[in-house]
């Protein structure tokens, strides 16, 4: 398969150097220093003790890439539109994206560069930190989970699930994929909006009275949007799920928090805003999403 990826951070060094093994791959960066460093000494990635050397091919510029099956998108969510409308070169008519970003949503962007029917959304359950520019560490590894929007009547995901297993992967498919990425999405909806508004670690959540009542309010207004999407929701166990994380991880850090800390662009937009868009696609009302998207917007352009 003719795979390229874009973004040659954590995630997209380990999919586009393990997928390099058995597929023409191209690693996609706007760092020069990265490119140059993996097309000379080849991508390491430390993984089950052992640092093993991959070798796709690393650029800054698409130019001439055509015929390509794959694209996936590994930068932050907030620049998915630049990454897609800077390489529409490499988009035929064949061409399938795929998205494994974190949050919802991602799927109407999409759709502006390619049919309906040729965009893949998933999750992942890898992940990985970047030890230096062209060396990343693989972290924990799990499922990579995929599905369609519409019915695969070209039979696209067997052939993507033997691509990727083949290197290494463990690909599951999902009829219904938008179920599990909302189960992921409760979460990141109140644990990390709200430690993000307050700037407090995870564990203040569900030790705080006032803090939990604002993070129980959004996941009922989240799981009501699901639920008028057509998704099943059990609210009391998602809440109590929400809760033992907070309990269980007292000084976590958020990525919509860690992002504030820094004075960088956080990714609401494709998290609590998700819920914004679709819930007013259902006619719901989420005052509290509302709040927390303009809320966070709001701190993103305060002087660090």
């Amino acid at each position: 398969m003719k795979i390229v990826v874009i973004g040659a951070g954590a995630m997209g060094s380990i999919y586009g150097g393990r997928l390099s093994a058995n597929n023409e791959v191209y690693l996609v960066d706007t760092n020069q220093a990265v490119v140059d460093k993996i097309n000379g000494e080849g991508l390491k990635i430390d993984e089950n003790n052992t640092t093993n050397v991959y070798h796709p091919t690393a650029v800054t510029s698409t130019d001439g890439i055509t015929d390509v099956d794959l694209v996936i998108l590994f930068v932050k969510a907030i620049f998915s539109r630049a990454a897609l409308a800077g390489n529409r070169n490499l988009i035929g008519p064949k061409t399938r994206l795929l998205t494994l970003q974190n949050g919802a949503g991602h799927e109407d962007l999409l759709k502006e560069f390619v049919p309906g029917e040729h965009v893949v959304i998933g999750t992942t359950e890898d992940n990985g930190a970047v030890l230096e520019p062209g060396h990343v560490r693989r972290g924990g590894v799990g499922r990579t989970n995929v599905g369609l929007l519409t019915e695969d009547t070209d039979g696209f995901l067997p052939a993507l699930k033997e691509a990727f297993d083949s290197c290494g992967f463990q690909v599951k498919i999902h009829e219904n994929i938008q179920q599990l990425i909302w189960d992921k999405l409760f979460t990141n909806v109140s644990l990390s909006a709200v430690t993000g508004v307050l700037q407090v670690d995870m564990g203040y959540i569900a030790a705080n009275e006032y803090a939990w009542a604002m993070t129980v309010r959004l996941i009922h207004e989240a799981v009501c949007t699901a639920r008028a999407m057509g998704l099943s929701c059990d609210e009391e166990a998602i809440t109590e799920k929400v809760r033992r994380t907070s309990l269980d991880n007292p000084n976590g850090c958020t990525s919509i928090r860690a992002d504030l800390r820094a004075g960088r662009r956080t990714e609401v937009d494709t998290i609590s805003g998700a819920v914004v868009r679709a819930a007013a696609k259902c006619g719901v009302a989420v005052p509290a999403h509302e709040f927390v998207v303009n809320m966070v917007h709001a701190m993103e352009g305060r002087e660090q």
